[in-house]
């Protein structure tokens, strides 16, 4: 929970103004706006990796004031847009099993962890090979075994399908929802409009530090002024479909295959 969270940057710049949200157990959260709206910064609260410079956030009931980040991440895990700054171990395995060790697992449970991650992931085959070699989708991959080796409720996702193409994307959509559907909560900070009309989260638009828009995907993927404002384009369909507004359709369809039944219903004699 975010209660009325400012933060300001060394460097001054004030990156977050007055934001208070509540996320609940095993919700999925896009939050979504240009870049240096917030996105990334407000992610970095949720695992205690910054401190509000006023204000309050807790997670899973921790005042993360109080908390460490090493207390805090096995809570709250953040899986960074550029994957390559998690990594710093010789093999993909170690990269893995690093944190599991330092919380103090033994090295059976590590083992079986491990495994685990590699397999949910694909990667089980590259167990051995340095991490630095995979390709930018394995890389991203391996970012999200690392945090969910240890099983935190919380999964923060800074930009998951940058770089990614069209099959890495559905790969990870359905890892995302995986993960949800195991009851995670998870939020992700997306430029990817399409990525997140396809997943329908609960959508969070920031502008300048501040929430602009806060709801059901559909409602605030379809509303042209705060989309706007937050400087997000609509989702294809949706622009497609005001185009043709006359016609007497609801824009405000997400689904592709829906929006085209829509559009045969009213044209066809």
């Amino acid at each position: 929970m975010f209660e009325d969270v400012h933060y300001v940057y060394p460097s001054n710049v004030h990156a977050l103004r007055g934001v208070s949200f509540e996320f609940q157990p095993g919700e999925l959260v896009a939050l979504m706006g240009e870049n240096g709206s917030g996105k990334t910064t407000l992610l970095k609260h949720v695992n205690g990796l910054l401190k509000p410079t006023r204000g309050k956030v807790w997670v899973e009931g921790v005042d993360t004031t109080k908390a460490s980040v090493a207390e805090l991440s096995q809570k709250a895990g953040l899986v960074f847009q550029n994957a390559e700054e998690m990594f710093f171990e010789s093999t993909v395995y170690d990269e893995v099993a690093f944190a599991l060790r330092n919380f103090g697992h033994s090295e059976d449970k590590v083992r079986k962890r491990v495994e685990w991650a590699l397999k949910f992931f694909e990667l089980d085959s590259y167990a051995g090979q340095s991490p630095f070699l995979l390709s930018g989708g394995e890389k991203k991959r391996l970012a999200m075994a690392i945090i969910l080796a240890w099983g935190p409720q919380v999964v923060c996702l800074d930009e998951p399908t940058i770089g990614q193409d069209s099959v890495q994307k559905e790969k990870m959509k359905h890892m995302v929802k995986m993960l949800n559907l195991q009851g995670r909560t998870v939020i992700l900070a997306t430029h990817d409009v399409e990525f997140v009309a396809e997943l329908r989260p609960r959508t969070i638009l920031l502008s300048k530090g501040q929430i602009i828009a806060d709801g059901r995907c559909e409602e605030v993927l379809t509303d042209f002024v705060s989309l706007e404002k937050a400087s997000v384009l609509p989702p294809q369909v949706v622009s497609a479909l005001k185009r043709v507004d006359d016609l007497g359709v609801d824009y405000r369809i997400l689904d592709v295959d829906i929006a085209v039944e829509e559009v045969l219903k009213v044209i066809k004699p």
